[in-house]
């Protein structure tokens, strides 16, 4: 994709946002990679839902601006999360889209203590995994960036607490509709949280919610432990190896001390 396209999509995606609740005001930011060391991010103390494509400002991997300025961006500085951003485009080579926004019932979560690990939606389990919770951060700070770092490497969505979301994708169009995902399954276990008892599902479903998820090619480093650790999932050959050689590596090591 060019970079004018980017822009437009950028500018659509803030939109989409905006007009689904995602965020309000100027709240939010998003990102895509260009390059190697070149990164187009939203500006900073804009409403996303109005950006013009002109307005969005592309910085290098030490958050400083690079290339020609517009007479629309020429007083505008990068996003205030950009260090976030930054963060997930050194670890994931993968990453070319970051999304960060408000989704308020999944943010409503974090803050009532519910966290996604009880997630029983399918989908959602297909499609993000066991999606974490960072401890609180303050917003806009570098504190966000300690917050995910080390978190992004293995994880395609997180929740950060009593404050908003982030997703990335290998497009930051796939980015933002893990956030729909998100927020959309966010909403479903609030509401049966309020109907009652929340059935979970057996460990034979997610055995088979998880082999779709690896068809997909969706799984994430740490997966296979984190679904058995999370849903009670029997470990498989893979794992059960890995855990010898593991429990081996540190018996040596304690032997030659």
């Amino acid at each position: 994709m060019t970079e004018a396209a980017l822009r437009e999509q950028i500018c659509h995606i803030g939109r989409l946002m905006y007009q689904n609740g995602y965020i309000d005001a100027t709240s939010g930011n998003i990102s895509a990679r260009l390059g190697p060391d070149r990164i187009l991010c939203t500006p900073s103390g804009l409403p996303k839902g109005f950006m013009t494509p002109d307005q969005l400002i592309v910085v290098d991997m030490n958050a400083q601006r690079v290339g020609p300025t517009t007479e629309a961006n020429a007083n505008l500085k990068p996003t205030s999360e950009i260090l976030m951003h930054l963060e997930c485009y050194r670890q994931r080579e993968d990453v070319q889209g970051v999304v960060h926004a408000h989704p308020p019932t999944a943010v409503a979560l974090t803050i009532a203590g519910i966290g996604f690990d009880n997630c029983v939606v399918p989908e959602a389990i297909v499609i993000l995994g066991v999606v974490p919770t960072t401890p609180y951060a303050n917003p806009a700070s570098a504190e966000n960036r300690d917050a995910i770092r080390n978190l992004i490497g293995e994880h395609d969505a997180l929740m950060l607490a009593y404050h908003g979301s982030l997703t990335v994708a290998h497009t930051v169009w796939d980015a933002y509709m893990r956030l729909e995902t998100l927020e959309h399954t966010a909403k479903i276990m609030y509401m049966a949280q309020q109907m009652g008892t929340v059935n979970p599902l057996p460990p034979g479903q997610i055995e088979k919610l998880i082999e779709h998820r690896r068809q997909l090619g969706l799984m994430r480093p740490g997966d296979n432990e984190r679904f058995r650790r999370t849903y009670g999932v029997p470990d498989t050959a893979d794992d059960l190896e890995n855990r010898v050689r593991s429990i081996v590596r540190e018996a040596l090591a304690e032997l030659g001390t």
